[in-house]
């Protein structure tokens, strides 16, 4: 590119009124020429290298409206900032820096810094630092144009924006130490572009975790429009919504807005329902909004504030403020910087004899009149005048917050310099290794370093950039309180690094809070739908966001966490449903009124039988009981004892041995007790055959064949029994099938082959015994015992039938009752119907216990052997 074109290039936008143009004034002879005047810095110091600062020491400008025909003149900016801070800084950031021999030795560095308010003007500022002062810039001086090698500032994101993306076209540097804008991170848009503060990004998600903290989840988000408001705003709500907070209403305005913009943001806060508002602004906007809202008295509102008002001198001395009194919101950590009181307190107008400003700095702190000032309503200066007895904002050190990122951001771009100074041959950033020419330092070059820059402060703060030019995001987190000089001040309650593991990013001190609504200690409620109550659910309202909810009962097994949740299996929930409980143990107990009734009546069959058998016992000699052959009957009313006092066993907590025991001396007993009853209708049977002529039949069927029958019928119910347990016996079972809020303990058959073929067996028996006796019973009434153990057995087939189903289908406990009514229904009915009749005969009609009665019409035979 020839050195004419260069000019052309950079010319074409060296400030707003001024036109540079390049000339040949022969051959080979370019000139790049200045038309007009550019803007003198406030504050300068020449040096080898030169580092530009912007800083608005004043702000608020007069609206003017450009008429565009003539150059729009620098507007005056009326009401004193802080900011002159900002550029004492530097200048003492740079004496340090000369001074130290270990940074930048032999190097001289100077400054330019600029006071401009108003993003027109900063703009202009910038490209005056671009460009420099220089009349005529030609071949021979073309590296001495004036240009700085970085550019420090701008504090607010509207005009950094503005002047970043021209200045980054130059490859020239732009560390801001307040613009926190997330937009500016984009490396395409702003490539030259660092910040010694975290972006907005990182500030919104802090914001998030301190709503989600507070269970702020019902919220008022307003913003500046403008880059830094509509991007904090976008990135605040997208956080929010991650961690469950809903926005009732997004609004944008601005200063310059009308009245009637202002009052429709005003009816909105008053008819809401949230009671936080979350406000991503700056100072200008936060005053005019508390101060309409003074005026219309709307109280009890909890404010949330971006940086760039939260501590805000300025918002003490405006109308409304009280309002404010509560705001939190994240700030920059404190520092401290030493010697930089010193150097404040040393400032004097005659180390500036250019700067207009410090002369009306210096005017208003003392309320004189310097000698060369045409203000004549003050007092003329003593002369002794000095900063060493003031105690003002501007020399209060206490609290550095913004003020050390200047500071760290002069210290950047000296070490990106002195790395470059120190560069080893072979070693360098750029192509082949090669370095920089130290002669002729080129912003572009310290780009590059600034890059790569990473040190530790005195105070041991690492400083270091991202990919993005972006600095390590860490917060103090302060609450705005009334001191006793009726200043606001922002009080440290904790701290947001997000550099730490996310659980530990959030810090809160114990430090007692002042909050919006005039209250110390209770935190303000801004929710859209209460909390649920343990043991209910959310379900969304329609059509609007997800807090705002109906709560309703979670099921039953369910309980209430986040949402409504199933208890594990062995568990189910409380009445209140907020937390599981073992689940209750379902069984047939002792101490229930139908395990007490079924044990009372199992009892008193087993004393109904033992009295049977003493009767039975007492009158062994009489006719009816020898009739009756009484070693079986004595063998069946041992049986049905056991039979009663097996039902027993169902009663109870299931356990390994109740479970084996039960059904198996339930089939064992039953067995024995049909085969008694079996044996004594074939008796029956015999013992009528054997009165016929000739009939030998009863040596055939004789006690020990008795015996033999009643212990082989016996055997084969143990036999199918023993299998039945070796082989997969019957053991205690949970049942969490049957119903889902209890647990059934019951015992489970193991085999259920095995528990059809016992209840099968006796089954077969009972049939065989009722054929036997149906066919006994036209035997002669006196003597006929087969039509009492007709009936008995088809009392016995009647309960076992009705037993299937009714076993099938009774839930839980019940199936157990069941099977223990058929057993005492069946073993009564074996009691009652055959042995009833003879007790009966021998307590009331001893007449009817004699041979002859028994015997009737037949012959005098004894059938009782």
């Amino acid at each position: 590119m020839t050195f004419g074109l260069f000019c052309a290039i950079k010319c074409i936008c060296l400030n707003l009124h001024t036109v540079c143009l390049p000339f040949v004034m022969g051959q080979g002879d370019s000139v790049c020429r200045l038309q007009g005047s550019a803007q003198p810095p406030e504050l300068a110091q020449d040096g080898d290298l030169v580092i530009g600062g912007i800083f608005s020491f004043r702000t608020t400008q007069d609206y003017v409206i450009n008429t565009f025909q003539t150059f729009p003149e620098v507007r005056k900016c009326n009401k004193y900032v802080l900011e002159f801070k900002f550029a004492q800084v530097v200048m003492f950031a740079i004496n340090e820096i000369n001074k130290n021999t270990n940074l930048l030795p032999n190097v001289k560095l100077g400054y330019k810094i600029y006071d401009n308010c108003g993003t027109v003007d900063i703009l202009r500022a910038a490209l005056a630092l671009v460009s420099g002062l220089k009349e005529e810039v030609n071949e021979d001086n073309c590296n001495k144009s004036g240009t700085v090698h970085a550019i420090l500032g701008h504090s607010g994101s509207r005009p950094t924006i503005a002047f970043a993306q021209i200045v980054g076209r130059f490859h020239i540097p732009v560390i801001s130490h307040f613009a926190t804008c997330a937009c500016l991170s984009n490396r395409k848009e702003y490539p030259t572009f660092f910040r010694t503060i975290p972006s907005d990004y990182y500030q919104s998600r802090a914001l998030a975790k301190l709503f989600k903290h507070f269970g702020w989840t019902w919220i008022g988000a307003l913003a500046v429009e403008n880059e830094y408001g509509l991007n904090g705003i976008a990135a605040f709500i997208q956080a929010a919504q991650e961690y469950g907070v809903c926005i009732e209403y997004s609004e944008v305005f601005s200063s310059s807005y009308r009245p009637d913009r202002l009052q429709r943001i005003i009816e909105i806060i008053k008819h809401a329902t949230s009671k936080v508002i979350m406000a991503f602004m700056s100072h200008r906007e936060i005053k005019l909004l508390a101060k309409e809202l003074f005026r219309q008295n709307i109280t009890g509102l909890q404010w949330v504030g971006s940086d760039a008002w939260i501590t805000d001198d300025s918002l003490t001395d405006s109308e409304g403020h009280s309002l404010l009194v509560g705001s939190l919101g994240f700030t920059v950590s404190k520092a401290k910087i030493p010697g930089l009181e010193e150097h404040l307190r040393q400032l004097h107008p005659s180390q500036f004899p250019d700067s207009q400003f410090v002369r009306d700095f210096w005017e208003d702190v003392f309320d004189c009149a310097l000698n060369n000032t045409a203000n004549t309503q003050r007092k003329p200066c003593s002369g002794f005048e000095s900063l060493q007895t003031v105690e003002s904002k501007f020399t209060d050190v206490s609290e550095l917050t913004f003020t050390n990122n200047v500071y760290k951001s002069v210290y950047a771009v000296a070490h990106a310099l002195d790395n470059l100074i120190k560069c080893e041959e072979g070693k360098g950033p750029f192509s082949n290794g090669i370095c920089a020419d130290t002669k002729h330092i080129q912003p572009w070059q310290v780009l590059q370093y600034l890059n790569t820059v990473n040190f530790t402060t005195e105070e041991g703060e690492r400083v270091y950039f991202d990919s993005n030019g972006d600095s390590p995001a860490r917060y103090e987190l302060v609450n705005l309180q009334m001191t006793n000089k009726g200043t606001m001040e922002g009080v440290t309650i904790g701290i947001y690094d997000a550099s730490l593991p996310e659980i530990h990013q959030f810090i809160l001190n114990n430090i007692p809070v002042v909050w919006g609504n005039g209250l110390t200690k209770e935190v303000p409620v801004s929710v859209c739908s209460e909390t649920c109550l343990q043991g209910t659910r959310k379900v969304l309202q329609k059509g609007k966001p997800i807090c705002c909810y109906n709560c309703i009962p979670c099921p039953a097994g369910e309980i209430n966490s986040i949402h409504c949740m199933k208890c594990p299996s062995e568990y189910w929930s409380n009445k209140k449903r907020d937390t599981c409980v073992n689940k209750a143990l379902e069984f047939l107990a002792y101490d229930e009124i139908l395990g007490t009734l079924i044990a009372f009546f199992a009892l008193l069959g087993v004393c109904l039988t033992m009295i049977t058998i003493l009767v039975f016992y007492a009158h062994k000699e009489t006719p009816i009981v020898r009739a009756n052959n009484s070693e079986l009957s004595f063998l069946l009313l041992f049986s049905l004892t056991l039979c009663f006092l097996c039902s027993l066993t169902f009663i109870g907590r299931p356990t390994e041995w109740s479970c084996m025991l039960r059904h198996t001396a339930f089939g064992i007993t039953f067995v024995l007790c049909i085969s008694c009853v079996l044996g004594k209708t074939i008796v029956v049977l015999m013992a009528f055959r054997a009165t016929l002529p000739g009939s030998n039949m009863m040596k055939w069927f004789g006690p020990a064949q008795q015996r033999l029958s009643v212990l082989c019928f016996t055997f084969i119910q143990v036999l199918i029994c023993t299998l039945w347990l070796t082989i997969n016996p019957p053991f205690p079972f949970n049942n969490m099938l049957l119903h889902k809020d209890r647990i059934i303990l019951e015992c489970n058959f193991g085999s259920a082959v095995g528990f059809w073929a016992v209840l099968g067996y006796i089954g077969l028996l009972a049939i065989l015994c009722f054929v036997l006796a149906f066919l006994g019973r036209k035997l002669p009434d006196n003597f006929n015992e087969a039509k009492f153990i007709t009936f008995s057995m088809l009392i016995f087939c009647a309960v076992w039938i009705t037993f299937i189903p009714s076993y099938v289908s009774s839930p839980g406990k019940f199936t157990v009752a069941v099977e223990i009514f058929a057993i005492l229904a069946s073993s009564y009915g074996m009691l009652l119907c055959i042995f009833l009749p003879k007790c009966y005969v021998i307590l009331f009609r001893p007449e009817q216990n004699t041979k002859k009665h028994i015997m009737g019409k037949m012959s005098n035979h004894d059938i009782s052997y």
